[in-house]
């Protein structure tokens, strides 16, 4: 269509056929008519060119550019809710890997939406919102957690934002952390590893005990702050019960000689 615009052979398709020219047309009827038929055998060309032979078989014939176009409509009808079926189901099983990046995932997603207005399937964009929230992996529990408590409704560029913001919170967490909130999110409070709690807390408590900042203080790892350790870090408690884990100060410490 925006070639046949561009050339200006939409002309047969915006105007109607005209009356065949009698010995009463006007110079001025012959000019219109001449241009009218031009303008719709060369914009059949180009419709029948952009088809298919496989599909075009299957298209009833026309001399009429506007005629043969509500037939190649018609043929795709059926296609169009295949099409339709396609995005819905994408839609639902998409989940956001981590590798993609947050922004491109949110994009993806909205464009899916887009596609299926065009389709008169139209996604409120309340809906949409929250539909992407459920695609997020558990590490954002906490962040929907929160969207959920608050009585804003966010926009969808206002969910973008918020999304890359708190992805990048993760990004600066230690690597330990972002460790147990993505490499397994089907473990629970209860069901930890043992292993990977050893794992952690003689990785973590070997680090804090020598945890010191370049001018000799105190320094955490775990909330980067000063005058502390990670081992005393009330944030890294609190992490530590949320995830089931047991708190072990004495963890990754050389045993004592007898």
């Amino acid at each position: 269509m925006l070639t046949l615009g561009m050339l200006d052979f939409d002309y047969a398709l915006r105007e109607p056929a005209l009356p065949a020219l009698t010995d009463k047309s006007t110079a001025e009827d012959k000019i219109v008519n001449e241009r009218w038929e031009r303008c719709n055998r060369m914009a059949l060309m180009l419709i029948k060119n952009s088809i298919s032979i496989i599909i075009r078989g299957a298209i009833p014939d026309s001399s009429n550019a506007k005629t043969y176009l509500a037939s190649v409509e018609e043929q795709f009808k059926a296609t169009s809710k295949a099409h339709a079926s396609t995005l819905i189901l994408k839609m639902v099983t998409t989940k956001y890997d981590g590798n993609s990046g947050i922004r491109e995932h949110i994009m993806m997603m909205n464009d899916m939406a887009r596609k299926l207005k065009g389709l008169d399937m139209e996604i409120r964009e309340g809906f949409l919102v929250h539909f992407i929230m459920t695609s997020l992996p558990a590490s954002f529990e906490a962040f929907k957690v929160n969207y959920n408590t608050q009585k804003v409704k966010w926009s969808m560029n206002e969910l973008i934002a918020m999304c890359v913001q708190e992805e990048e919170r993760l990004k600066l967490e230690k690597p330990d952390v972002a460790y147990l909130m993505t490499a397994n999110p089907k473990k629970r409070k209860g069901n930890v590893d043992k292993k990977d709690v050893s794992k952690v807390q003689k990785r973590d408590a070997s680090a804090s005990s020598s945890s010191k900042h370049s001018k000799g203080k105190s320094y955490c790892k775990f909330c980067r702050k000063e005058g502390h350790r990670q081992k005393d870090c009330q944030d890294f408690k609190e992490w530590l019960t949320k995830k089931g884990i047991p708190y072990n100060p004495e963890a990754g410490k050389k045993p004592k000689n007898t």
